[in-house]
């Protein structure tokens, strides 16, 4: 007999208390990281920042998101390039050239031109297919 206690406007209101609670933290959190990943203030100005936005909770982090959305924006953006470009250069070294298929590729493309014989495409074939 609980529900009949707690009415259903009341059941959505506490969901959503609980939910803007959460993207509190989950904002709180992306300026902490975000006052940590700058590069361009000094360590003075990062603490201010954190006292700021500790001491003063709401108004702290309304102005560190108007005076540095764009700033948060690009070291975002920067950030997800750069683990971009890692997984990029990862997968590179892991995929190697192709392996035994392209190099019988190659060489096909090679005797279908007449650049090597049908003895060397056999040559090459069974060199790639052994490694």
């Amino acid at each position: 007999m609980l529900a009949a206690d707690y009415p259903f406007l009341d059941v959505l209101w506490t969901m959503f208390v609980f939910f803007a609670f959460i993207i509190w933290f989950w904002i709180l959190i992306t300026i902490f990281a975000d006052i940590f990943r700058r590069h361009d203030t000094s360590g003075f100005a990062k603490v201010l920042w954190i006292i700021f936005v500790i001491a003063l909770p709401f108004l702290g982090v309304f102005i560190y998101l108007i005076a540095n959305h764009d700033g948060m924006t690009e070291r975002s953006v920067k950030q997800a390039q750069a683990q971009q470009a890692q997984m990029d250069q990862y997968v590179k070294s892991v995929a190697g050239s192709g392996g035994a298929a392209a190099e019988i590729e190659k060489a096909k493309g090679l005797l279908d031109s007449g650049a090597i014989t049908q003895a060397e495409f056999d040559s090459i074939k069974s060199k790639a297919l052994a490694s």
